[in-house]
């Protein structure tokens, strides 16, 4: 594990704001890390409003978008919202389905089967439009590339409107209107919405439109919220006001759906971090191992009973998902030391009967053994399938355009994509891949990387930072939980290991000026010897609090530590 220290920012910068804010230099600092540097930055931080989400009519299209929905709903036209079958994709269908029926009731969705279908716009999806009288369809988190399906659509008298967030290509579809803010052309101010996200300022664009205004749209923000933490986009910007009010709604009075969730957890309170953890995994595995339509109907349940119901049946998934996950990550491991491939530059690996649903999350658990880009292929119809998944730095999609001879299809981000091939090119590809990634990624990069805000003693970890801290949340890309670096400290001599096989570690930490401190290192057992002789030894660590027996105390929350 390699520890990098971020740049201490201009001590002018730190002192201005210090004397603006009346802050000590090390909230300061962690503040201009984030891109906080004004007593105006600071107030929008530390106080998100609604208001300061832009105005949905600078993104590229969205007038058009408008327009040809409001034109559809005055001559009651028949609507079929279109989405992925993953989180973004579900939440974003859930959310413009239920969005529209307030005011038309010719209105139905689609979720592609992620066998039978895959991922995107599908023909069998536009037959079934066109089957049934719909003369548009609203595209959710997926639909930027789809040129042909478009086309093929048109030529059906179908009319398409698409909302997503991945790269275009060098050509876009020929729709009413493309929203996507990672359009060259778009000059939409931020750039980072999930489709989800997208969806929103559509509805945004659409209330404003009537004359409403973005608080009459909150009960939207436990679905947006949702999908921003299972999508792994950056939390800044408008993303964190969207997530900030979007925990409020799911604490709250969530949509019965989520609720039905939250209530199978028992769990009182939810930050991102257990959306992405407990709800997302929830709502991932009805498309994973059934069909996304489940996750939809449990999304759009406005009767408690029913979503309960619902939420029951896709606990079942859920604990299918686990099963297999699990297995195929052995079956992967056992694959990768028998073609003695531990050494190479990527992981690629395959099995005809591995689970589609689930090898993304393989790919994930892979990269924990294996620290490299990594991607896990399985049969699909008469194609392979691959989710892909990068390591911290590297940018995978870029890796696959450079290997585009050997795709039939590819798509995604810079630490996820997904992609097809023939049988017959797999060799080959895995081949170009290796090469590829060997001749341009930095070699440090593999190599887990831990990001040090800042180097302090022990004596500054105390209640009021841990108070400041707290409200730097929700913590995510772009703004993750704060991550210090203590020096010289010593165990008061309680230290041990814990847990099933003595995995992790606890101890108690003391450096002369400060108070003694309790750390839980999950994961760290085999850091005993360094504490148990007694030596200084140094760590890095987010600050967290214990709950124990009704009384609440700081820990310290260790990532790494050493001589």
């Amino acid at each position: 594990m390699r520890w990098t220290l971020k740049p201490k920012p201009e001590a002018t910068k730190v002192a201005d704001l210090q004397n603006a804010l009346q802050v000590d230099e090390v909230v300061a600092t962690l503040l201009i890390q984030r891109g906080i540097e004004t007593y105006e930055d600071a107030k929008t931080f530390f106080r998100p409003s609604l208001e300061d989400l832009h105005n949905p009519f600078l993104m590229k299209d969205m007038d058009k978008a408008v327009a040809r929905i409001e034109e559809a709903l005055s001559k009651g036209e028949n609507i079929l919202v279109f989405g992925d079958y993953d989180v973004d994709g579900t939440s974003s269908v859930a959310l413009m389905s239920s969005y529209l029926k307030t005011r038309t009731d010719r209105v139905a969705t689609y979720i592609p089967d992620r066998y039978d279908e895959g991922y995107g716009v599908s023909i069998k999806g536009i037959d079934f439009a066109h089957d049934n009288d719909f003369s548009l369809i609203i595209a959710l988190d997926c639909g930027v590339k789809a040129i042909d399906k478009v086309a093929y659509a048109k030529e059906k008298d179908i009319d398409f409107i698409i909302c997503d967030h991945h790269r275009p290509g060098s050509e876009l579809p020929n729709a009413i209107a493309v929203l996507d803010p990672k359009r060259d052309d778009c000059e939409y101010p931020y750039k980072e919405l999930c489709g989800c996200g997208v969806g929103f300022k559509l509805i945004q664009a659409l209330a404003q439109n009537e004359g409403k205004t973005v608080e009459d749209l909150a009960e939207y923000l436990d679905l947006v919220a949702t999908a921003i933490g299972a999508d792994i986009v950056p939390i800044t910007g408008e993303n964190r006001v969207l997530a900030y009010f979007g925990l409020q709604v799911i604490n709250s009075s969530p949509r019965p759906g989520i609720k039905a969730i939250i209530n199978q957890v028992k769990k009182e309170e939810l930050n991102i971090t257990d959306v992405v953890f407990i709800v997302a995994p929830r709502i991932n595995a009805a498309g994973r191992m059934k069909h996304g339509n489940y996750a939809v109907t449990l999304l759009t349940e406005m009767n408690f009973d029913l979503a309960q119901q619902y939420a029951a049946e896709i606990e079942e998934f859920n604990t299918d998902r686990r099963e297999a996950d699990q297995r195929i990550t052995e079956e992967a491991l056992l694959q990768i030391e028998k073609n003695k491939e531990q050494e190479g530059f990527t992981t690629v690996v395959y099995h005809e009967d591995w689970h589609k649903g689930v090898i993304g999350i393989v790919a994930s658990r892979l990269i924990e053994t294996y620290y490299r880009p990594t991607l896990v292929f399985t049969k699909s119809g008469d194609k392979l399938a691959a989710s892909a998944r990068s390591v911290s730095g590297f940018d995978v999609y870029n890796a696959l355009e450079s290997c585009s001879e050997h795709i039939e299809q590819f798509g995604g981000h810079k630490y996820a994509a997904g992609l097809t091939l023939k049988e017959e090119n797999y060799e080959a590809f895995k081949q170009a891949f290796e090469d590829e990634v060997s001749k341009t990624i930095d070699k440090s990069l593999l190599t887990p990387e831990i990001k040090v805000d800042l180097n302090i003693d022990l004596h500054h970890v105390n209640d009021k930072l841990w108070r400041i801290i707290r409200q730097f949340a929700p913590f995510g890309p772009g703004n993750m939980t704060p991550i210090f670096m203590t020096e010289n400290l010593k165990d008061t001599g309680y230290g041990k290991c814990v847990g099933e096989d003595d995995k992790h570690l606890r101890i108690t930490v003391t450096q002369p000026g400060a108070d003694k401190t309790v750390c839980i290192g999950f994961g760290l057992g085999d850091k005993y010897d360094i504490i148990s002789n007694r030596k200084p030894f140094k760590a890095v660590y987010s600050i967290d609090e214990n709950h124990w027996n009704g009384s609440v105390s700081l820990q310290l929350k260790l990532r790494d530590i050493k001589e």
